[in-house]
């Protein structure tokens, strides 16, 4: 706890705390705005921070994260457009609810059970964090290849869409990632003579082109501008008796949306969908749900806000992103020269706490600014996307030219912003495309030091406890859903025809 609170000490001394309240200003902007999200952000800004601290540059990086998240309930609120995907479940009552003539009361709601959410998930953070960092310490090369395909799989198997999506995205992230310099023998690989790619695709430009270069793509074919609103900052939150009596539904949905954000790439949306249902089930009311329903609210912005956190947990103490953005963030590790992994809790502690303690202070952050202003933040989903785009288009072609001088990279740029463009009209999750990315080359480094090892026998893989339970893991992930989809097209033919009258 010592090493918590020096690392408080340290947020708040005045640079990185000016650093933290920019990121989660910018992210709560940016999250307010439909289509916009906090991987765009963090992705544009992180050629800016090649010449900064590192350890101010990942707590900018956090309180983007945390306020583009919690962000993203404005637009989500006031016009069923949700600001990011993990605010879809807070449409189902926080729209109503300003339609009924309550938006101030909603937004509330929703920052409340924010700030609790975040922090719940915080105190698993700093409590979880430490010991799986010292158990993953034991992990040999065998340990580490069956826990990143393990979470290659989680991700790809449980993204938006089938399962043969997902791991079609994931398997192009791998491949994308092959071209250049094989480090195990010193080999160029499938360069096909082109001398720029011996170095293969720079991670920068390929995250441009799959989340923002696509996504410029994707509204410049339609820019729907939105009709202006104005929302009343007049009673914004509830009593504290009121906030009591939803007591066990914060804490229940903070939970799950923590537990569910540990596992790699189940994400946020998730989390929330997972909580509203709980909530709708455990309910005296359940009948309210959807129709601006307090509980629905608490249980949608407590979940998602809580699975930041905990998707933090796998990426501060095993190198393993909990989703699309922890990817992003891992990669700025990667850019950064920090080996992000369970040696990172050893090697450089300081480090990790600090980044910890960004997340608990970004939550509260984000608290004030959202309380303080919140009927000005809600005119930002009044800004005309038609001015927007092009900046964000000369931000991304900059960026990656800045990263080596070198036109390929924006050329790279582009050409993966069509991949992903593709990718995205064809309902292929591009988040496993970046993991696949992130993920390829760690993945094939532990199998080929676990085959040195073992003289080219892949025996280990059964003989040790952990790499087999990781492998049961991974196979039962992939293996459940072909058997649960067969059983129930067995179960409809041997059901008898409904007759007809």
């Amino acid at each position: 706890m010592d090493q918590l609170a020096s690392a408080l000490v340290h947020v708040m001394t005045p640079v990185p705390f000016l650093w933290l309240l920019l990121g989660v200003s910018s992210g709560i902007f940016v999250g307010a705005i439909p289509g916009l999200g906090g991987g765009m952000l963090i992705t544009l800004v992180l050629p800016l921070t090649f010449t900064m601290d590192s350890t101010n540059a990942l707590i900018m990086m956090i309180g983007m994260y945390v306020g583009s998240v919690s962000g993203g309930l404005i637009s989500a609120t006031l016009l069923r457009m949700p600001g990011t995907p993990s605010s879809v479940v807070t449409t189902f009552d926080g729209y109503p609810m300003a339609q009924n003539g309550e938006p101030g009361r909603a937004l509330g709601l929703g920052i409340g059970s924010s700030v609790i959410g975040g922090l719940i998930s915080g105190f698993f953070l700093v409590v979880l964090s430490p010991p799986l960092s010292i158990w993953a310490l034991s992990f040999g090369p065998w340990e580490y290849f069956t826990m990143i395909m393990m979470g290659m799989i989680l991700i790809a198997s449980i993204s938006k869409g089938s399962m043969a999506k997902g791991l079609l995205a994931g398997a192009l992230g791998m491949t994308a990632a092959m071209p250049g310099l094989n480090e195990s023998d010193g080999q160029l690989r499938l360069t096909y003579g082109f001398t720029v790619l011996s170095g293969g695709f720079n991670l920068l430009p390929v995250l441009l082109g799959i989340f923002v270069m696509s996504q410029i793509l994707k509204d410049a074919i339609s820019i729907k501008n939105v009709p202006k609103l104005m929302v009343s900052s007049r009673a914004i939150f509830p009593s504290w008796r009121q906030w009591a009596g939803h007591s066990v539904n914060l804490i229940r949905s903070s939970v799950v949306g923590t537990w569910i954000g540990i596992l790699p790439g189940v994400g946020a949306s998730i989390s929330a969908m997972v909580a509203y249902g709980m909530a709708k089930t455990f309910s005296r009311t359940p009948e309210k749900f959807g129709t601006g329903h307090d509980e629905g609210i608490i249980a949608s912005e407590a979940a998602n806000n809580a699975n930041v956190g905990g998707a933090l947990i796998p990426l501060v103490t095993m190198g393993i992103p909990g989703s699309p953005i922890d990817a992003i963030l891992l990669g700025a590790l990667v850019l950064h020269q920090i080996q992000p992994g369970p040696l990172l809790f050893a090697t450089n502690s300081s480090f990790v706490w600090a980044l910890i303690a960004a997340y608990l202070v970004a939550n509260i952050i984000m608290f004030v600014l959202m309380t303080l202003s919140v009927k000005h933040l809600a005119r930002v989903i009044n800004f005309n996307r038609a001015y927007l785009l092009p900046a964000i288009f000369v931000f991304c072609l900059v960026g990656a030219y800045s990263l080596t001088n070198r036109m390929f990279d924006v050329w790279v740029v582009l050409g993966f912003g069509v991949v992903g463009f593709l990718l995205d009209r064809a309902k292929v999750p591009l988040g496993p495309f970046v993991i696949g990315f992130v993920l390829a080359g760690p993945l094939e480094a532990e199998l080929r030091s676990g085959l040195q090892l073992s003289q080219g026998s892949l025996m280990p893989l059964l003989t040790r406890p952990i790499a087999l339970c990781f492998l049961a893991v991974t196979l039962f992930t992939l293996i459940f859903p072909i058997v649960s989809d067969q059983f129930k097209k067995a179960r409809k033919r041997n059901s008898p025809a409904e007759e007809t009258l």
